[in-house]
């Protein structure tokens, strides 16, 4: 299969919406209803739970990785740059989710995963600090934050490769905005905490805002 061809199948397989088919399997709720109505992590560990959001995580952290790690060694290129192109597809599924109307999640979990592929010790210290804030903290959205924040640093003093530097900054700079409104939810002591789900209450409106 050519190259851009596994760019689209990269872009499909980063558009399965797990949280929202998670939220239907499981509770018989639509996850765009609930909560902050965003598809991600942090919304489906908010309305859903950890025992269902936390396989959530994992599987959208494969949309990550299957693409930057397999296809790019399925696609009988010599170019490592079309591994940047994957993992950079199943991002933009994730956020834009063609099943879903163009919309989706934050993209912090595919971009685990993709980064794993790409640059697994960079990743690797993120997803400490990440557990270390969760843990201390107990909130998704501020160790996401905090995550995404440290993946450009370890990516500047680990990584050789401008492109997957350029790729970390504009991936980072997107979470933290998207967190914009959890920002302000943490500032004024409201944002959800990690442990229980949250009572399910329905949202005025669809999207990725929150």
């Amino acid at each position: 299969m050519i190259p851009w061809l596994w760019v689209v199948v990269s872009y499909l397989l980063g558009s399965v919406p797990s949280s929202y088919l998670a939220g239907r399997w499981v509770r018989g709720i639509d996850l765009r209803e609930h909560g902050s109505g965003n598809l991600g992590a942090t919304n489906a560990f908010r309305v859903l739970g950890t025992r269902v959001a936390a396989p959530v995580m994992v599987f959208d952290m494969a949309k990550g990785f299957i693409p930057a790690s397999l296809f790019a060694q399925w696609d009988r290129s010599d170019a490592w740059a079309w591994a940047l192109a994957y993992g950079a597809a199943a991002i933009l599924g994730h956020v834009f989710s063609i099943y879903m109307g163009l919309k989706g999640g934050k993209g912090v979990a595919t971009a685990t995963g993709v980064f794993l592929a790409l640059s697994p010790v960079a990743v690797g210290i993120a997803i400490v600090l990440w557990l270390i804030v969760l843990r201390a903290w107990r909130m998704v959205s501020l160790a996401s934050i905090v995550a995404a924040a440290v993946l450009v640093v370890a990516l500047i003093f680990t990584e050789s490769r401008p492109e997957v530097l350029t790729l970390g900054i504009l991936v980072a700079s997107f979470v933290i905005y998207a967190h914009r409104a959890n920002v302000r939810r943490i500032l004024k002591g409201e944002e959800h905490r990690f442990g229980k789900p949250k009572r399910v209450e329905p949202t005025g409106g669809k999207g990725r805002s929150a």
